[in-house]
């Protein structure tokens, strides 16, 4: 039996100067024999940092940075609302229910520069597997355990995107 806790007060994680970003994983196209590479770290100010260059040599074009935790329960919130600052690029937020699914449910976001607060309405996040949408309903789990950015445009391109708070609401 799994057990599934409560988030307290939403929160799914909260950057400062003092974060352990042990639990936070780069995945890029290399895991297939592309070329992209991401990092994650933490700025001066103490924002969670994904940032790094997509390449399309062999096939490749994508960076992902993923944060996986033992599964919460998601019952009492409609939405997840991001705090990021990016490059004016677009990004995708990623979730699942199941870390072991091989498909999760994605929203896309275009950053404008500035600091800005994404609010994402959890039904309306789709099911989808390696850039296409799967022929399932939207996300309805009570739960959670996985979180992810992913920059995959299809361009070569530098990449960053700061991320201060991600919350359930």
């Amino acid at each position: 039996m799994i057990v599934c806790t409560p988030f307290a007060s939403g929160i799914i994680f909260d950057f400062n100067q003092k974060s352990n970003l042990q639990d936070w994983v780069i995945v890029d196209d290399v895991v297939m024999g592309g070329k992209s590479s991401g990092y994650f770290e933490l700025s001066s100010e103490g924002y969670g940092v994904f940032k790094g260059s997509i390449s399309l040599d062999n096939n490749g074009g994508f960076s992902s940075v993923r944060y996986k935790f033992d599964r919460k329960s998601i019952k009492e919130f409609t939405k997840i609302v991001l705090k990021i600052k990016g490059d004016t690029k677009k990004y995708q937020f990623r979730i699942k229910s199941n870390s072991a699914d091989y498909y999760s449910y994605i929203t896309t976001f275009i950053t404008n520069g500035n600091w800005q607060e994404i609010q994402v309405p959890l039904k309306s996040m789709i099911p989808s597997f390696r850039g296409r949408k799967l022929e399932k309903p939207n996300f309805s789990a009570d739960s959670i355990e996985e979180i992810a950015f992913l920059i995959g445009n299809k361009n070569e391109e530098k990449f960053q995107l700061l991320i201060d708070k991600i919350e359930l609401k």
